[in-house]
């Protein structure tokens, strides 16, 4: 298995884990590699704080990886851990076919694995998958623009990182809700990266773009929406719905305070903790999770439920 892992590719994910991990030489047996996309995401060290706090409670210890937002960093961590024998891997993967083959490749040599928050159907041997049911976040935000412009809207949608699975499935569930029904028109639609700087520029480009500001700003994660709410008062706009998703503690703070409307809650602190559990348990002693497949339900957050958001504790 090991000769389809090139020099240059596998000496560049030794390089990163070391970093990482705090070891050159091999892993010891009771390691986990945790990745995540990209670190520079506050969502995604959440996500890792939650990974190692319940990798280290399941008496493992955790190996992080910083994929960079490079599919090719986090291929390379993955094939070095595949070299150094970690006893299995929990992971979000960047890109849903770019990681592909370096999961596969973790499969066939034994080591099991499971994917968080994005899901990579086309590996066969995946232990389990644990996420949130992006179609239905992004139907959450559709109904909430229902719900809070019933005789109609305008829409400007900025859309997630091309190629990631929860961009792919939340713009899906926002179409779901809202193609169909004239009333609602999606005036503008582009990707922003999942990025705040993004989100700004993007949004800039819109409102100088359209004849009159959209009644609505619906964004496929937080920080988009953030950049979209400053671009919103470089304008003094005014009476603009903004939409976010993943319910951040700045985001739940903007929501609290009137500077976004909403944010869609993922739990992402328990997918991650499920998916050490259903890994560590398949470790001990064998046990396979009933279903492949676990998605739970986002919901809505606004001023009025702010109660029910994971990290509320965390707001300022």
């Amino acid at each position: 298995m090991m000769t389809r892992l090139t020099r240059r590719t596998l000496f560049a994910g030794v390089a990163a884990l070391s970093l990482v991990g705090g070891a050159g030489t091999a892993l010891a047996a009771d390691k986990i590699l945790a990745s995540v996309p990209g670190l520079s995401f506050p969502f995604f060290v959440h996500m890792m704080n939650a990974f190692k706090a319940e990798i280290s409670a399941q008496g493992y210890e955790p190996v992080e990886s910083d994929g960079q937002v490079s599919s090719p960093k986090q291929t390379a961590d993955i094939e070095a851990a595949i070299a150094q024998g970690v006893k299995g891997i929990v992971i979000s993967p960047n890109e849903v076919d770019a990681m592909a083959p370096a999961l596969q490749q973790a499969v066939e040599a034994g080591i099991p694995v499971v994917t968080v928050d994005r899901r990579v159907p086309s590996v066969d041997g995946i232990l389990a998958h644990i996420g949130a049911d992006n179609v239905k976040g992004g139907e959450a935000q559709g109904n909430l623009i229902k719900q809070m412009f019933p005789d109609g809207a305008t829409i400007v949608n900025l859309q997630g990182q091309s190629g990631a699975s929860p961009a792919i499935d939340r713009n899906k569930g926002l179409h779901n809700v809202l193609d169909g029904d004239a009333k609602y028109k999606i005036v503008f639609e582009q990707t922003a990266g999942f990025a705040r700087d993004k989100g700004l520029a993007v949004t800039e480009a819109a409102l100088s773009g359209l004849a009159e500001p959209p009644k609505v700003i619906v964004a496929a994660n937080d920080d988009m929406a953030l950049g979209a709410m400053e671009a919103v008062k470089a304008r003094n706009l005014s009476g603009i719905a903004i939409i976010g998703f993943d319910a951040l503690p700045e985001a739940l703070a903007q929501v609290r305070d009137g500077g976004l409307t909403a944010t869609i809650e993922q739990f992402p602190g328990k997918q991650s903790a499920l998916g050490v559990q259903t890994l560590t348990s398949f470790l001990k002693d064998g046990t396979k999770p009933a279903e492949k497949v676990i998605l739970l339900t986002p919901v809505a957050v606004t001023k009025d439920n702010l109660n029910i958001a994971e990290r509320l504790g965390e707001v300022k």
